[in-house]
């Protein structure tokens, strides 16, 4: 199943965008951990559409992939103590504004920060710009725990990178947060956000 969508980005370039049942028939050009994600998901026998797209690296260059998917694409954001002993991976919708403060009262954790680079491509196995729920399948030292506003659990998709933002998945939220968790052994928090300007 192959279906074209022709879009336009935030900064007001012109997208072709094919959405593709499952993986891509080729691996030439592919990152061995996007690789990894197709592997896991099809062994747990998921299915999911997808798009090959332009690096996105911000929530505005995902609104033609969410035009094209006619679903979410989830902003995902990676986050430590202060110690930088355990983690956060945050799942949110992508027009709400992150606050800290709100989101440290609402798991009764005292300072929260950004994780860098490098962490990332530790635990999760992903480069900053391409985190998703998928990196918790390279945390087999359960030092991430997921947190998901509840809004996005009223969605029927959701959307997120495999990895590497070169690509974007459409999934059954049902699926991510009961057959994926589950083979990566994580749970999910889920947290109200208000997220206003």
């Amino acid at each position: 199943m192959k279906q074209r969508i022709i879009g336009e980005n935030k900064k007001g370039v012109n997208m072709a965008l094919t959405v593709e049942k499952g993986r891509p028939e080729k691996s030439e050009g592919r990152s061995k951990k996007e690789l990894a994600v197709y592997d896991y998901l099809d062994k747990l026998g998921i299915s999911y559409e997808r798009v090959d797209h332009p690096e996105a690296h911000t929530m505005e260059d995902c609104a033609v992939i969410e035009e094209a998917f006619s679903a979410r694409v989830c902003k995902n954001l990676f986050l430590t103590n202060s110690k930088h002993s355990f983690y956060y991976l945050l799942m949110m919708p992508g027009e709400k504004v992150f606050k800290t403060a709100e989101l440290s009262k609402a798991i009764g954790c005292g300072h929260l920060s950004f994780a860098d680079g490098d962490e990332m491509e530790r635990v999760l196995g992903c480069t900053p710009g391409s985190a998703s729920v998928f990196g918790l399948m390279h945390d087999k030292e359960d030092l991430v725990e997921l947190l998901v506003d509840k809004d996005l659990m009223k969605e029927e998709y959701l959307c997120a990178h495999p990895c590497h933002n070169i690509a974007t998945l459409k999934l059954r939220t049902k699926d991510i947060f009961t057959k994926f968790l589950k083979a990566t052994k994580h749970y999910k928090t889920e947290v109200s956000l208000k997220g206003e300007g």
